[in-house]
C-alpha cells in the first residue's frame, strides 16, 4: 500500500485506521496500483484524502482546484464528495500518470466533474484568472513541484473565494523541515513557502502533522 504517516508511531497509525478510515474500495484499489510505481511516495495516504474529502464536504465546495494529479487519489476523493453539479480544474504535465487516473475517475462516475489541463500549472490557473474565475472557487489542493508553490498559492488565493480553502500537501517535508543539515533545494523551498504562509494575514492558517505534513489556509 502507499505511504504511512511520517510523524506517528506504526502502532497508533495502525489504531487510527482500523477505527478511523473509511476508505472506498475503489481508492483503495488505486492507492494499491500506485504503490507498485517507483513514484509510490508522490501519493497522499488515505487519512489524509478522507480529511479533505470531509472538509470539502462540510464546506458545501463545488468548485475545486488540484495542482498535481499524479494518478488521481487526491481528485478521486475530493470529486467523489462533490455535488452533480460540482466541478474539479485539475491541473499536471504527465499524461502518463493522468490516463490511470482518468481511468479511475471514470469507473466512479466522476469523469465528467474533472477537467484535466496538461501542461504547467501556472499558466492553466492564469489562464482561469483571465477568464473572469478569480473569487469563484471554494477549495483548492497543491501538491506538485515544491519550487512552484509560492507561484502556485498565489495564484490559487486568487482564484478563491472569501472564506475559500487552500491545503498545501508535504510542507512538512519528512522533517527536513526543522533539520538545519538538510538545504537541498526542495526542502529550501518549502522552508521559504512555509515562512511566507506563517506571516500571511490574509489567511487563517493551521499546519497539521498528517501524511508528510498538509497546510491549510483560509482565505479572509
Amino acid at each position: 500500500m502507499s505511504r504511512r504517516n511520517a510523524f506517528i508511531p506504526e502502532a497508533i497509525e495502525d489504531y487510527l485506521q482500523q477505527h478511523a478510515l473509511r476508505e472506498p474500495e475503489l481508492l483503495a484499489e488505486l492507492r494499491r496500483q500506485t504503490a507498485e510505481m517507483p513514484q509510490a511516495n508522490m501519493q497522499i495516504c488515505a487519512e489524509q484524502g478522507q480529511l479533505m474529502a470531509l472538509l470539502v464536504a462540510l464546506m458545501g465546495a463545488r468548485r475545486c482546484i488540484e495542482v498535481g494529479v499524479f494518478t488521481g487519489y487526491s481528485s478521486l476523493a475530493v470529486a467523489l464528495v462533490l455535488p452533480a453539479d460540482g466541478h474539479l480544474l485539475a491541473c499536471d504535465v504527465s499524461e502518463e500518470w493522468t490516463n490511470i487516473a482518468r481511468g479511475y475517475w471514470q469507473r466512479a462516475g466522476v469523469g465528467d466533474k474533472i477537467d484535466l489541463k496538461l501542461g504547467p500549472a501556472a499558466d492553466t490557473l492564469q489562464q482561469a484568472i483571465d477568464a473572469g474565475q478569480s473569487g469563484r472557487y471554494d477549495f483548492a489542493f497543491i501538491d506538485a513541484d515544491k519550487g512552484g508553490y509560492a507561484s502556485y498559492y498565489e495564484l490559487v488565493l486568487t482564484l478563491l473565494r472569501p472564506g475559500g480553502l487552500v491545503a498545501v500537501d508535504n510542507t512538512l517535508w519528512s522533517g527536513r523541515v526543522a533539520d538545519a543539515g538538510k538545504n537541498d533545494d526542495s526542502t529550501l523551498a518549502i522552508r521559504a513557502f512555509n515562512d511566507r504562509l506563517h506571516a500571511d494575514q490574509r489567511v487563517d492558517l493551521s499546519l497539521l502533522p498528517i501524511g508528510d505534513g498538509l497546510t491549510l489556509a483560509r482565505k479572509r
